[in-house]
């Protein structure tokens, strides 16, 4: 019997090859949404919230919450609202949905009460990844209590044809007016991506058997499936990255990282925040795709090591 103060949830530990030790707990967001939260709590020198991106789930983190322990860290993450195991949000579940950006704030203050009701080791540092990058920004400027944080190929703004750019807010706004933005965003995928894609084809890594680990969590669990976005979504995804791009920069202590043949957000978002934000840090990972903690071992290796040292440095 758990001695949780939160009811258990599945987690599929053989699927997520993570450290021995992990448990998962459903979580109740202030707004009534379930989301689930997984928890690999030994780690003598603090605790990571990882913040992942569209489309993920907690299993996909399992190596990674490996290599933070073996560097002292325990691990926290999460199914946002609308994928993984959390409340799907539309009738259609495949499709990627919220309704206001905003939304995901409540699912970081579920977990940050849930961390302080386990006592998990202090001090707290946070690491994001894609999406999760843009709901982290938030989360600094709402006074986050971390000590430090790293991005990874963080989503401050969308990478989309150049001709589509200056039509995509009207269009998504156009399709809220009409009632039609629950749909799925034109030109986006109907089927899980990795399943849909073949691993010489796919932006996401250039490691073949980190590919065939995304490829076998979805497969045997086909409800961590999720398909492209609502037009809802990227309407305020879209306001979002335009909010985030006039904030100031957080006073935090910021690492990122961003591959070299990353596709999957602006790139040029990235540049432009990280030479603006003071004794922020950019670090580039040669021809790595969009997944730098799932790309080739040399590069996993040199990830892991940089946030291990870069918090450590701010304890």
């Amino acid at each position: 019997m758990s001695l949780s103060p939160f009811p258990t949830a599945p987690l599929f530990t053989g699927l997520a090859l993570g450290p021995e030790g992990g448990s998962a707990y459903w979580l109740t967001t202030r707004d009534g949404v379930r989301i689930r939260a997984a928890v690999w709590p030994e780690g003598q020198s603090g605790t990571v919230l990882l913040f992942s991106g569209r489309t993920e789930y907690v299993e996909k983190y399992g190596v990674a919450a490996g290599d933070l322990r073996a560097r002292g860290y325990a691990t926290v993450v999460f199914d946002w609202r609308g994928q993984g195991l959390a409340d799907r949000l539309l009738p259609d579940p495949m499709i990627g949905h919220v309704g206001e950006y905003q939304d995901y704030q409540h699912d970081v203050q579920a977990v940050l009460d849930m961390v302080d009701r386990l006592a998990l080791p202090q001090p707290l540092y946070l690491l994001s990844h894609s999406m999760g990058g843009a709901i982290a920004l938030r989360a600094l400027a709402n006074g986050i209590a971390v000590k430090a944080a790293v991005f990874s190929a963080p989503m401050w703004g969308i990478s989309m044809a150049a001709w589509l750019r200056p039509f995509a807010g009207v269009i998504t706004q156009i399709a809220k007016r009409l009632g039609q933005d629950q749909r799925r965003t034109p030109g986006t995928t109907q089927d899980c991506y990795v399943l849909a894609t073949d691993f010489v084809d796919n932006v996401l890594t250039k490691d073949p058997e980190m590919w065939a680990y995304m490829k076998r969590q979805v497969t045997e669990q086909p409800g961590l499936q999720l398909a492209g976005p609502s037009l809802a979504w990227l309407n305020t995804a879209l306001i979002e990255c335009h909010a985030l791009s006039l904030l100031p920069a957080p006073a935090y202590p910021v690492l990122t990282t961003l591959g070299t043949a990353e596709k999957v957000v602006d790139s040029a978002a990235v540049h432009r925040r990280m030479a603006g934000w003071p004794g922020g840090r950019l670090e580039m990972f040669d021809h790595a795709e969009h997944e730098v903690m799932m790309e080739i071992p040399a590069h996993r290796e040199r990830f892991f090591n940089l946030t291990a040292e870069f918090f450590g440095q701010h304890r």
